[in-house]
């Protein structure tokens, strides 16, 4: 299986309004972006680590987008020139340090809270289907369109272009929809977006 190799993570909050309104947020009048570190990456059938005294960690399933060429300043009706692939991520995070510390780096950044699946080139997609669904142990949980982004992919690109140079190999987290929730050790949890693959994961309780 290729496994990817970011220089960088960059993710989008909020870009569901619906999933905005389940947390209490409103939707941002521009793409509100963070990072997680490169280390936080696991792949198909690896662990989803719960770290002690977290709190509470939610699933999140979002379209992850890998850039094929370095880009900057790129507008958007040039953007999707600049991705080679989709894949399915799991933006995994600790909702209680997210909320307690008021930035998202320790939420977002632990070990194993990035899941991804296998890429798959931009050229063997039906962009007009993609869609987000997640299932915990079987069950449908989220099932969200990517029609319902408030920013759309090339949209995206173009804002964070503008700020930072995207590189071969980067990956974008374009959100997600509503419906997450919490995770539990014995958990399986599977992020599958539509047309392009999924990725499985089981959650183990950290040491």
């Amino acid at each position: 299986m290729t496994r990817i190799q970011p220089s960088k993570i960059v993710c989008v909050g909020r870009n569901y309004a619906k999933h905005a309104a389940e947390l209490g947020n409103d939707v941002p009048v521009e793409p509100l972006i963070f990072l997680k570190p490169p280390s936080s990456l696991v792949f198909e059938g690896d662990d989803i680590v719960l770290p002690q005294g977290a709190g509470r960690v939610d699933f999140e399933g979002e379209i992850g987008v890998i850039i094929g060429r370095r880009a900057r300043n790129v507008a958007a009706a040039d953007a999707w020139d600049c991705v080679e692939a989709l894949i399915a991520v799991n933006d995994v995070t600790a909702r209680d340090l997210q909320r307690t510390d008021g930035q998202w780096t320790r939420a977002k950044g632990f070990d194993s809270f990035c899941p991804v699946g296998t890429p798959i080139p931009l050229a063997e997609v039906d962009r007009s289907a993609l869609g987000v669904r997640t299932r915990v142990n079987g069950e449908v949980r989220q099932d969200g369109p990517a029609s319902d982004m408030v920013f759309d992919i090339p949209a995206i690109i173009a804002h964070i272009s503008s700020i930072m140079t995207l590189e071969p190999g980067d990956l974008i987290a374009t959100g997600t929809p509503d419906g997450i929730g919490p995770l539990s050790a014995g958990d399986e949890v599977v992020v599958e977006i539509v047309g392009v693959g999924s990725v499985t994961n089981r959650v183990v309780a950290g040491h």
